[in-house]
């Protein structure tokens, strides 16, 4: 099941465990006062943790989610966990120290620090522990039936991948109209009676209208006897758009893009977003220099002080507008001899050696840092591609030229949940993520994307 929060789909698993782990962590505080100091002066010591122990369990869901401990994709065993947890814990013990140094009042020992710390990861272990072999998802899945058993239907029952289906459980379908049923034949179920009492007699809680044909036939009446009696009715497209975090192109119409919520642009809201990206990018300049100026001194090593230590390209961004990107050189000089763009593709051998690791790394991504400061990017949104290939793909995909009506970015959505794009398929792919990302943007939403981002930082995912 997911839930609203903030504008954005969550899985209630995935908040009732970072609930369950921002109180272990807060407790985790007290737990190490009484550790430290035995019981002699808690109360005192208890009411000078209240800040700090707020302020270590924030740092520490925030981190644990930078490293992907609350992505929806999450695919990590035990010992991958463990890792993603000690990492955490030693980013937090860093946010945490700086904090204290701003703000000296703050009465948080380093002894008491590291015992929070090793008590927060073995308990937030031990709650994903017991997550997942007591609790489980199927406890917090939405009971689904759907109302149509034609093509529309079948891309629910097509949907495979186990984060695809976390949050619902489809109890069976209900044949509409359709003169063919194209999903499997035992899940097809009798209905009993009306729409709403085959509701009831499977125990759903949700119908989703995945009708072929919405024009003749269309049960009105029946959808809103269960609509009034708290049974919620989606229709197919939002349902998957909510539950894969995606626009699915297939299913897709121009007057859903006119009617539904999203797909605005927002003055106040661009400009809270610009200021934010003005500030961030300026101290992500001001901490990243040395990375930078160690980069260009690697590059003119292994190719020649003659050799150019940026390349400089033509992207397509807002509105269709093309601007110059920047980025650190991570191929060879001659990599298109021909002067025709070529897609990257996986261990390219048109990359340097220090290419390959600034790719891997993500560095040759940081001048880009100046087309966020010129306004040509934001920080989070569609990846900007070349003039060449965004003609090419709009004459073949659908709604491409739709995702131009945000500025590109540097990290993105469709980034976080889709491998390295270098094929027609993976662009159609990317773009059903970059749509739901343009339908639901926010401040918060970016914030969330980059956060995630640094999961990739760190374990080197999707590099290319």
């Amino acid at each position: 099941m997911r839930i609203r929060i903030f504008g954005q789909f969550v899985h209630l698993s995935i908040a009732v465990l970072a609930l369950v782990e921002f109180a272990i962590c807060l407790l985790a505080a007290y737990g190490a006062a009484h550790l430290r100091f035995g019981f002699d002066g808690i109360p005192l010591v208890e009411r000078q943790l209240v800040v700090p122990a707020v302020i270590c369990a924030c740092a520490m869901v925030a981190c644990m989610t930078a490293v992907g401990l609350y992505a929806f994709q999450q695919r990590a065993g035990l010992s991958g966990i463990v890792m993603r947890l000690l990492a955490a814990a030693l980013f937090s013990g860093l946010i945490i120290a700086i904090v204290v140094y701003i703000l000296p009042d703050l009465q948080f020992g380093r002894g008491v620090l590291a015992i929070t710390l090793g008590i927060a990861v073995i308990g937030c272990l031990a709650a994903r522990l017991v997550f997942t072999h007591v609790i489980g998802d199927e406890v917090m899945k939405r009971r689904v039936l759907v109302y149509g058993a034609g093509a529309r239907a079948r891309s629910i029952a097509l949907l495979r991948r186990s984060t695809d289906r976390r949050g619902f459980a489809v109890v069976g379908f209900v044949r509409g109209n359709e003169c063919e049923a194209l999903v499997p034949p035992e899940k097809i179920l009798e209905a009993a009676g009306s729409l709403y009492e085959t509701v009831r007699q499977y125990g759903a809680s949700e119908v989703v209208v995945a009708l072929d044909n919405q024009r003749n036939c269309f049960p009105m009446d029946e959808l809103l006897k269960c609509r009034v009696r708290g049974v919620n009715v989606i229709d197919v497209v939002s349902f998957i758009e909510r539950e894969t975090g995606k626009v699915r192109l297939d299913l897709l119409n121009p007057s859903w893009i006119i009617f539904s919520g999203g797909f605005r642009r927002d003055v106040a809201r661009e400009l809270v977003e610009r200021g934010f990206d003005i500030v961030a990018s300026l101290l992500l300049l001001v901490l990243s220099w040395p990375v930078m100026l160690l980069t260009a001194l690697a590059i003119k090593l292994e190719d020649g002080w003659r050799a150019p230590v940026l390349y400089v390209q033509e992207r397509v961004g807002l509105e269709g507008r093309s601007f110059l990107i920047r980025k650190f050189r991570s191929m060879r000089t001659d990599a298109e001899q021909d002067g025709k763009p070529a897609w990257a593709s996986e261990n390219d051998p048109r990359v340097t050696r220090v290419g390959a690791v600034i790719r891997k790394l993500r560095i040759d991504e940081l001048p880009q840092l100046f087309n966020v400061l010129a306004g040509d990017m934001c920080f989070v949104g569609p990846r900007p591609e070349r003039p060449q290939f965004v003609e090419q793909l709009g004459e073949k995909i659908p709604y491409y030229h739709e995702r131009h009506w945000v500025k590109p970015g540097i990290t993105g959505w469709a980034q976080l949940c889709y491998p390295y794009g270098a094929s027609e398929r993976d662009a159609t792919e990317k773009l059903q993520y970059d749509l739901y990302y343009v339908k639901h943007r926010n401040l918060l939403f970016d914030i969330a994307i980059l956060l995630e981002t640094a999961e990739i930082v760190l374990w080197g995912r999707g590099a290319r």
